[in-house]
């Protein structure tokens, strides 16, 4: 069965706010996020939360890793008080747009139906502020956004999200070395491996599970209990994101020559993306098959990546 490439909107926000401070030089959002390793693995985070990224991982844990295998660097800071965050982001901003997050997206109160903490996090850039709001590109679909700055702050605090420091931001972005999109691609595939064996020093909640277990787990969850917020988080963002990611990773590793990996990513996506019917129509017990299918997939996933094929 053939890949065929996904182009079209859904929740890469980190990713596209990387292209857009890479500018012209950008490569595409497929790599960037596969650079980050986010397609490798699965995790239910304390035994509870999907989803469709590594045991152990979050956005920040993949973005040195990416910004190196890009060939990029950029300058990080966070935390501090409000007023020193904003200090840096007016000083920051004379030298261009920089990059924000993560935020809060509930105070992100220019996207309809936003109204207060979800705990659920974002990234934007900041093209320009004033005494009263900030303007910026949010890749949820709102380019050039303005949004009051109290809102802007509070959502920059990110004290309700479950990873990630107050005020983070980075600036200077400067390309420290031509890597083509293949080279990128094949120097993020030991992180790949890396992540699909579970083995982190990243503090993982307790009863965390991971790949196969997870999968299998949350597949007994769904078939027996599958709660509204479940559901929610399922259909809104984890599968949405999980089969977009996967469907990536395998155009990624076919144009870089791992056709066996490719192939096996490419069932991934379609195992994930075929989740969001049943889930939506509520047949749960073809949620609970297709995750089943998927569980055995991660180790044969890392096995063809250490194989090279």
């Amino acid at each position: 069965m053939m890949h065929f490439a996904y182009t079209g909107s859904g929740p890469y926000c980190y990713a596209n706010s990387f292209a857009m401070m890479f500018g012209a030089q950008a490569p595409s959002t497929a790599v960037i996020e596969f650079a980050t390793g986010s397609p490798f693995g699965m995790q239910l985070i304390g035994g509870t939360l999907p989803f469709f990224d590594p045991y152990g991982w979050d956005p920040e844990a993949g973005f040195d890793g990416a910004l190196a295998a890009l060939g990029w660097t950029s300058t990080l800071s966070k935390g501090g008080d409000a007023d020193d965050a904003l200090s840096r982001l007016r000083a920051a901003l004379k030298d261009g747009p920089v990059w924000i997050g993560p935020v809060e997206m509930g105070h992100l109160r220019h996207q309809p139906g936003m109204s207060g903490p979800i705990d659920a996090d974002h990234y934007v850039v900041v093209l320009e502020m004033d005494e009263d709001s900030v303007l910026m590109h949010d890749p949820q679909g709102h380019p050039y956004a303005r949004l009051p700055l109290a809102n802007f702050m509070a959502a920059w605090r990110a004290d309700t999200l479950s990873y990630g420091d107050a005020y983070t931001m980075r600036t200077d972005f400067v390309r420290v070395a031509e890597m083509s999109e293949i080279e990128t691609i094949r120097a993020s595939v030991p992180a790949a491996i890396q992540w699909l064996s579970m083995e982190t020093d990243r503090p993982v909640p307790p009863r965390t599970l991971g790949n196969a277990e997870a999968a299998e787990t949350l597949a007994a969850r769904i078939e027996t209990a599958c709660d509204k917020g479940l559901r929610a988080h399922m259909i809104h963002f984890a599968v949405r994101v999980g089969a977009r990611r996967a469907a990536d990773a395998a155009a990624c590793l076919a144009r870089a020559g791992y056709h066996q990996a490719a192939r096996i990513a490419d069932d991934q996506a379609r195992l994930i993306g075929a989740l969001q019917h049943p889930l939506v129509a509520r047949k749960d017990a073809d949620a609970a098959a297709n995750l089943r299918a998927l569980a055995p997939t991660y180790d044969r996933l890392k096995v063809a990546l250490e194989h090279g094929g």
